[in-house]
């Protein structure tokens, strides 16, 4: 079972730049994406029925911002949409789509970067999560979060840590948080598959065209799955050269 996890940055954007075409040649089983600025009524959704998907949407509320999505060849079971925390859900970061005992959390990780509001709101976010998703564990064991966590968690992780020890997205608390949720039984299955890989980056920035050119990058989307369930992880990959948003897709496989 592949599962892919893309922050596209406009689903409609990166439709214009080749998704449809990039799913065509690449099976998945599973697409998770963040940030599709967008409702499924802003899109031709038949591009993707068309090529077998089932579609679970959860819009933000405010047009053109945030928002996920999840793609299914195997129709869900049980789809959920927001955590049931006011703001989180009006801002369209969480769906949760069920196969058979086996869970996907679909997460876009609010960003600290616009200042200190936002910031305060990210560590908000991250604990009423946390919070939620290990009282979901309790009932159902076999989950993958997918998404854009918006935390590079170690030093590997990111192009210039000396230089960004004060940027949002690699602040202390940030990857303290990522510590203690790895530290109970979660699983990042890309270091798990891949412990000392470096330059292994999902997001670069826009500023300047040359960051991706030299892959001047952060690692900020995961795949983590629940301990249990590692077990049955066959691959984790990232694929960088594709180039439909400023993200690029990360991507598990894993035993039925």
């Amino acid at each position: 079972m592949r599962i892919v996890s893309y922050n596209v940055n406009g689903i409609r954007a990166a439709i214009k730049k080749g998704l449809i075409e990039w799913l065509k040649d690449y099976p998945v089983d599973v697409l998770c994406v963040q940030e599709t600025k967008a409702s499924s009524t802003d899109i031709d959704i038949s591009l993707f029925t068309d090529l077998g998907y089932h579609v679970a949407w959860y819009p933000a509320q405010k047009k053109g911002y945030s928002g996920v999505a999840v793609f299914s060849k195997q129709k869900p079971s049980l789809v959920v949409q927001g955590t049931g925390h006011e703001m989180s859900d009006a801002e369209g970061r969480v769906i949760r789509v069920d196969f058979g005992d086996l869970t996907i959390i679909n997460a876009y990780f609010p960003s600290g970067t616009s200042g200190d509001l936002r910031q305060a709101y990210k560590y908000q976010w991250l604990e009423e999560f946390y919070n939620w998703v290990e009282q979901l564990r309790k009932e159902r064991p076999n989950i993958i979060v997918a998404g854009d966590y918006n935390i590079a968690h170690q030093a590997i992780d990111i192009h210039d840590p000396k230089g960004n020890k004060k940027s949002s997205g690699f602040l202390p608390e940030e990857r303290a948080w990522m510590d203690e949720l790895l530290a109970n039984n979660w699983v990042d299955s890309f270091r798990h598959m891949h412990e000392d890989a470096t330059g292994a980056y999902s997001w670069w920035s826009q500023r300047f065209p040359s960051v991706r050119l030299q892959n001047k990058g952060w690692r900020i989307d995961y795949l983590c799955t629940t301990k249990v369930l590692s077990t049955k992880i066959k691959a984790a990959l990232i694929l960088p050269d594709i180039k439909h948003s400023d993200h690029c897709p990360i991507v598990i496989e894993i035993k039925k």
